[in-house]
């Protein structure tokens, strides 16, 4: 089967496009993407294990609005041209579209050519969004999506949560496949720094907890913090200067995808707070955790929230409130408790290796896409 996913980003730091593309490619089926990259800085053909990547730029004009959230109107109609283009060469069976910010592109062609359409709801969109617009806007978006929704002929989605969100707008088989790694170990690996060390990688922006983080660590002196990930330029231009004036915290910024898991594996414990107030990180569960899980790792998570709620209940990690305090306190009693963190990383480990990995997922994504013939 030909498929053809549409992205809005540049698919360089994609872990559940790859993983869902790559598993694809292995089960017979050609898979190409085509991805919106903002900034023009990747080339436009790309051959990535087996996946046909066809980036396309910003114009001149969409680089002169200043957010991405008016471009979207171009961006659609940029990425039906090209994608309208390389179905002429290809002849695809199926669109798969990642987010709402890709799916009127796929219906869009839907009404054109006729072809099956997979909708791929990583988040609530306007949830998202409303963390940055007015909640008009925000709203615009949620009608959007149900609007666009009558469409779709299957959709897939990360969580319970968001499950149970599409069941109430839409009559149609909700398919979760969940954001699980890919087990390397079958056996748990106990791992001793001299340093009790703590690890965030991600998304670099205040709803993180992550300027909190760096001043709890500096309380910490026998404690090691590295933050890693990508953010918007101003908010990483403050983290980074801060975690400069404090001699136990490295900020280490953009890394590549494949060296997410290697580090890790070498910390200690990793750290995962989420802003409680906001609707989309309420109903998240984000790759931290699975990453954690499959590296055998203690995961400290917000308190009241999913991925806290998920943590307790597999038994693999704390879950704090929001604030400073409790972070450190949570902080200390893995310091000082050495064999409650191994207890927590075996349980993860467990958990991964029996129900959360990625095996288990791609069987589910395969099945979905026999189902489409």
């Amino acid at each position: 089967m030909k498929i053809l996913m549409t992205l809005a980003n540049s698919f360089t730091h994609d872990p559940r496009v790859y993983n869902e593309a790559r598993s694809l490619v292995k089960n017979g089926h050609k898979v190409t993407i085509v991805a919106w990259d903002k900034k023009n800085e990747n080339s436009h053909f790309e051959l990535i294990d087996g996946i046909s990547v066809v980036r396309i730029y910003s114009t001149k004009f969409m680089n002169l609005l200043p957010y991405d959230i008016f471009k979207l109107y171009f961006w659609w109609n940029e990425g039906y041209k090209e994608a309208l283009k390389l179905h002429l060469k290809e002849n695809f069976h199926v669109i798969h579209c990642h987010d709402l910010d890709t799916l009127p592109i796929g219906v869009k062609l839907k009404k054109k050519i006729g072809l099956s359409l997979i909708y791929d709801a990583h988040e609530i969109w306007g949830y998202m969004v409303a963390q940055d617009i007015p909640k008009p806007y925000a709203n615009y978006y949620l009608w959007k999506e149900k609007h666009l929704l009558k469409h779709v002929d299957k959709i897939i989605t990360v969580n319970e949560p968001l499950k149970n969100y599409f069941n109430k707008i839409i009559n149609l088989p909700i398919n979760i496949i969940m954001n699980c790694k890919s087990l390397d170990n079958i056996k748990y690996k106990p791992l001793i720094n001299k340093k009790f060390s703590l690890l965030y990688i991600g998304t670099l922006e205040k709803s993180r907890f992550l300027l909190e983080l760096i001043s709890v660590v500096q309380e910490l002196p026998d404690v090691q913090c590295i933050i890693a990930g990508k953010g918007k330029a101003r908010f990483v231009e403050i983290l980074k200067n801060k975690c400069l004036k404090i001699q136990n915290v490295d900020f280490i910024g953009k890394i590549p995808m494949e060296e997410v898991l290697p580090m890790t594996k070498k910390a200690d414990v990793i750290v995962c707070l989420f802003d409680p107030h906001s609707k989309n990180n309420q109903v998240g569960l984000p790759n931290k955790v699975f990453e954690a899980m499959v590296c055998g790792k203690p995961i400290i998570c917000t308190k009241g929230i999913y991925s806290g709620k998920f943590v307790l209940k597999e038994k693999c990690g704390l879950a704090v409130d929001y604030y400073r305090q409790s972070l450190k306190e949570a902080i200390i009693k893995l310091r000082d408790n050495p064999r409650l963190c191994e207890e927590l990383g075996k349980n993860g480990f467990k958990a991964a290796k029996e129900k959360y990995n990625w095996k288990k997922q791609e069987k589910k994504l395969v099945r979905i896409y026999k189902e489409l013939k």
